[in-house]
This record gives structure tokens, C-alpha cells and sequence, in this order.
């Protein structure tokens, strides 16, 4: 079993950028059935919206809440990632950032991930590369060659759709390829013990 989880910044409902999201892990969901014929896929969505609330807290206190956690839980156990945020003025989104600023340091060491980005113009284009990727290399995740960037234009008219799906199979074929070729060794979340209640720690002084 592969499993790729997909991490979704989105801001609105619907969205873009869950929509670039979906077909990048079709992309790659058949790129690894063609690339190791039998394998199963599992697909795991990771929508970054529901918990920006946790993800702030868990800045201010390092603590992560049970959707957080959750979230994290999915990234640190999956054999590949595909991350995708929206671009506004030319960078990523402050949600998709806070996300990576919370996961463990390692969570993504050795981790193919496959980058990609949406925005209103072309002229955003150039973030995956001066703002998304330098994060991805400093937290050693093996980065696929090809990223993704869809502008508006790109679900628009044919031509532009069709180039948007030709970047799309590629980048999904070369996270094939880096999952084949991933020296990822398996993760496990560490699973804390039950606390003790309140009533047992006190044991018998009551008495």
C-alpha cells in the first residue's frame, strides 16, 4: 500500500486550489499504479481551512489540538505528500506556512512531496520556486522536479487547459518515480499512554 497524503491551503469554499489538489493526486495515483503494476493507493486530504484556528494556537502554545494532530499524524505516516497552497503578492500563504512551521522538523525528512500553487496571474508563478521550495529543502523532504502553477487563465480556454493537464501528468510521474526511488524509512506518530486520572495520583491520602 502507497499512501500520499494531499495538504490542501485553500481559503474559500470551493476552491481552486483543492481542485489543483485533486487532479495532481489523480495524476499521481495513476502514474504509481502504471509505475508498480499492483500496488493500491490510498489517497489521505489534509484541508488546512477547518484547523487554521488550531494551527495558530499551536503556535502560541506548542500544543497541537486533535485536528492538528491528526493532520500532522497523516503527513508523518504517508509515503509522499502533495502540498499545494494559493500565491498572494508573490508568496505563499501564511496558513500553508504556519502548517509547515508547526509539523516536527523531521516529519518530512527524505519525504517526496510534489509542490504546487495557484494564483490570479501568471506573474505569481516563480513562488513555488522562491518561497515554497527553500522551506521544503530546509526541512530535507525529497522535492520533485516539476511543481505546478495554475493561474486563472489555466482553467480557462482550451489551449490552457490542456497545458495545465500536460504539467499535471508530469509532475504526477515524477512523484511516481521519487516514490520508487524513496529511501523514506517507515514513520510511526508516537502514541502517548493514557494519563492517570486525577483519583488514582491522590490514592489514599484521602483517607
Amino acid at each position: 500500500m502507497t499512501t500520499i497524503a494531499v495538504v490542501s491551503a485553500g481559503l474559500s469554499e470551493p476552491s481552486s486550489t483543492r481542485l489543483l489538489a485533486d487532479r495532481l493526486a489523480s495524476a499521481a495515483v495513476t502514474a504509481v499504479e502504471a509505475d508498480q503494476p499492483g500496488t493500491a493507493v490510498d489517497v489521505r486530504h489534509v484541508e488546512l481551512r477547518p484547523i487554521a484556528h488550531e494551527i495558530v494556537d499551536a503556535m502560541l502554545t506548542g500544543f497541537a489540538a486533535p485536528g492538528l494532530a491528526a493532520a500532522q499524524a497523516t503527513v508523518l505516516e504517508a509515503d509522499a505528500v502533495v502540498f499545494v497552497t494559493p500565491v498572494f503578492t508573490a508568496g505563499v500563504s501564511g496558513l500553508a506556512k504556519s502548517f509547515l512551521d508547526v509539523l516536527d522538523k523531521d516529519a518530512v525528512a527524505d519525504l517526496p512531496v510534489l509542490l504546487a500553487a495557484t494564483g490570479g496571474t501568471a506573474r505569481h508563478s516563480l513562488a513555488i520556486d522562491h518561497a515554497l521550495r527553500p522551506v521544503f529543502a530546509y526541512l530535507r523532504a525529497a522535492v520533485v522536479p516539476t511543481g505546478v502553477f495554475a493561474a486563472t487563465d489555466d482553467w480557462g480556454s482550451p489551449e490552457d487547459a490542456a497545458a495545465l493537464d500536460a504539467r499535471i501528468r508530469r509532475a504526477g510521474v515524477d512523484l511516481a518515480w521519487a516514490i520508487r526511488a524513496s529511501r523514506r524509512a517507515p514513520q510511526q506518530v508516537d502514541v502517548l499512554a493514557a494519563p492517570t486520572d486525577f483519583a488514582s495520583l491522590l490514592g489514599g491520602l484521602g483517607h
